[in-house]
């Protein structure tokens, strides 16, 4: 036998079994994988299959691929399998209950017709050349139809979450109500200070394709009874009848999600360009003091860990913000829905929430400042220059804050003893529930998303999961969970944690050096121009001897001061460099070694046995 296995026919025997496994596997486990990622990206969620498994009628999902035209078109054929394979996936996990067509639409034939019929888009390849079609349609039996219109291929860690947000869009096909009150422009509008009409708000585009939209009045005296869930935005001097109908519709089992702000970024008023800002600020003390919280009057968080780094001018380098914050995994509730799985959240000069004592209702943070945190007085933004300031002003108190926050339990009415003309309302109920979020900003395009125009379509590139936090806590309040854990399957991208942590130390520790330094190098440099002044031009060279000393003796401290800045600086990033030069070793040098050491030591134990 051994003999045969080293001959040429046997070796020719095992070329023949190697061709005719994977001829066998190419056919029979075309959809069979090992998912090893981490957060599991490339197995159906539980959340998916809790879709699949509620569809009472039949669903068709029609897969238009270009296959032929896309033959040269190697990544795109790739994610194309990739889609046909979870499509697959999804139509054996409904039980029947989804019924697959995947498409070829070759020019001006009928299945082309059909793909533009359903409103798909259609890429061309070249001027004057072939359209590729890549997009899906669906519809139920009462010839609803959801579609969408094209896969980026950049956007493959929400495929999963678009096709079962359109097979749930069939499946029932009645959405919930979010009614919206907004003192700011979510819809869009016209600015002011561009003289240029806005674009809506990309959140409101992504709420519209779950929710039912009803705009409301600021004046409102009451909220409608179809509306499931109030999203109260930037609410500005809301008059007392708008209170009271909230109020009244929280007590009676309504779900509020709210975003109040101490400083509002997105609140352009009638401002114009260099001259401090207006009243900014919204809240709703007196119906979050019935509901057990506050939002911490005049103060915005700052947080030294978190800090943005934001552009400042054409010419100068980026600059970190301490109030513009870029709150990682580990600030978010992982055990509540709306944030579980969700990676990262921006925020924008934000309040800070807390629980009143002694109130009955739970408060349970979502999203929290790391302990390199500290309130600002409010008043500091409105001619805020330079954001470094915030840096060098910050002194962490050690503690926690809050941003948002999940608010449930028993609560009072706010106006106990009602109001004028309407004195027979709720006064108190067993369960409310709220999300309250201090800040607004985490809604505006520039936070969390780049929007790309794609053949007239608004195509979202987000690199924040703001808007999936926006969408989980209204699916959540709505009553819909399924979709949620779908959503927060996590990205790609993974934060460096060990590099941030060291530039945080480093940072504190060489702080307080380089401010010192900073200020010496400025006295210096004063000293200097005020020894250099002369009252007559003319005689301005006409120092004498122990002048032009002490002017020398000022020269070489500035730059001897320059010099001790620079070697601070410079340790700023040092151990950053290190661990840098440490991974460069280990993966140029020890692992090769380790590996041609581990074959050796084998080789050397086969021979010993031989012997």
């Amino acid at each position: 036998m051994k003999r045969l296995m080293y001959s040429g026919a046997g070796l020719l025997l095992i070329a023949v079994a190697f061709l005719a496994f994977n001829m066998l596997a190419g056919l029979t486990l075309t959809n069979a994988r090992v998912d090893l990622t981490e957060q599991k990206l490339y197995t159906i969620s539980n959340g998916t299959k809790q879709i699949l498994g509620e569809i009472d009628e039949p669903i068709n999902l029609y897969f238009f691929y270009s296959d032929k035209s896309a033959k040269d078109l190697v990544v795109l054929r790739n994610y194309a399998r990739r889609v046909e394979e979870m499509l697959k996936a999804y139509e054996r996990a409904a039980g029947g209950k989804i019924k697959l067509h995947v498409i070829d639409p070759e020019p001006f034939s009928e299945d082309e017709d059909k793909a533009a019929e359903f409103g798909l888009q259609a890429v061309p390849l070249q001027q004057g050349g072939d359209q590729i079609y890549f997009g899906l349609a669906g519809t139920n039996g009462v010839d609803d139809t959801q579609i969408i219109p094209f896969f980026p291929l950049d956007q493959e860690e929400f495929l999963e979450y678009e096709v079962s947000r359109l097979v749930q869009s069939l499946a029932k096909p009645e959405r919930p109500v979010v009614g919206i009150l907004s003192g700011l422009k979510l819809n869009g509008g016209f600015d002011m200070m561009t003289r240029q009409p806005t674009q809506p708000w990309m959140v409101m585009e992504e709420v519209r394709q779950l929710f039912q939209i009803e705009s409301l009045k600021s004046d409102i005296d009451q909220i409608p009874e179809q509306v499931s869930v109030l999203l109260l935005v930037h609410p500005k001097d809301l008059p007392q009848q708008t209170q009271y109908a909230i109020d009244q519709f929280v007590l009676r089992g309504g779900k509020l999600l709210a975003f109040v702000d101490p400083w509002s970024e997105a609140d352009s008023g009638m401002e114009m360009p260099g001259e401090p800002g207006g009243d900014k600020s919204s809240d709703l003390d007196t119906l979050f003091k019935a509901w057990g919280l506050q939002m911490v009057p005049g103060k915005v968080l700052g947080d030294g860990a978190n800090a943005m780094s934001v552009s400042v001018g054409p010419d100068k380098p980026p600059a970190r913000h301490a109030a513009w914050l870029n709150l990682p995994r580990h600030n978010l509730d992982q055990n509540d829905v709306s944030t579980a799985g969700l990676e990262n959240i921006t925020v924008a000069t934000a309040g800070i929430l807390k629980p009143l004592e002694g109130a009955r209702t739970h408060f349970v943070p979502l999203i929290q400042s790391s302990e390199y945190s500290m309130p600002f007085d409010v008043q500091r933004f409105g001619m805020l220059s330079d954001p470094e300031e915030l840096i060098r002003e910050l002194k962490p108190t050690g503690e926690r804050y809050t941003v948002a926050a999940r608010i449930s339990g028993p609560a009072q009415s706010a106006f106990p003893e009602g109001i004028e003309g309407r004195k027979d309302g709720l006064k108190s109920a067993q369960n409310i529930n709220v999300i309250a979020v201090a800040d607004t900003d985490i809604l505006s395009d520039r936070m969390w998303v780049q929007v790309q125009d794609f053949f007239g379509q608004r195509v979202p590139q987000p690199w924040a999961d703001n808007s999936g936090f926006a969408i989980n806590a209204l699916d959540n309040l709505a009553g819909s969970d399924a979709l949620i854990s779908v959503r927060s399957r996590g990205r790609y991208s993974r934060p460096f944690d060990v590099v941030e942590k060291l530039q945080r130390d480093a940072e504190v520790k060489f702080r307080e050096q380089e401010q010192e330094l900073q200020q010496r190098l400025a006295d210096t440099e004063q000293k200097l121009a005020s020894l250099q002044q002369s009252q007559d031009p003319a005689k301005a060279l006409e120092l004498t001897p122990e002048q032009q000393a002490t002017l020398q003796q000022f020269v070489q401290e500035k730059l001897r001061i320059r010099k001790q800045l620079r070697d601070v600086r410079f340790q700023l990033n040092a151990n950053i460099e290190d661990l840098g030069r440490t991974l460069k070793l280990i993966n140029i040098a020890l692992v090769p070694l380790v590996l041609t050491l581990g074959v050796l030591v084998l080789w050397f134990w086969r021979r010993q046995r031989k012997v």
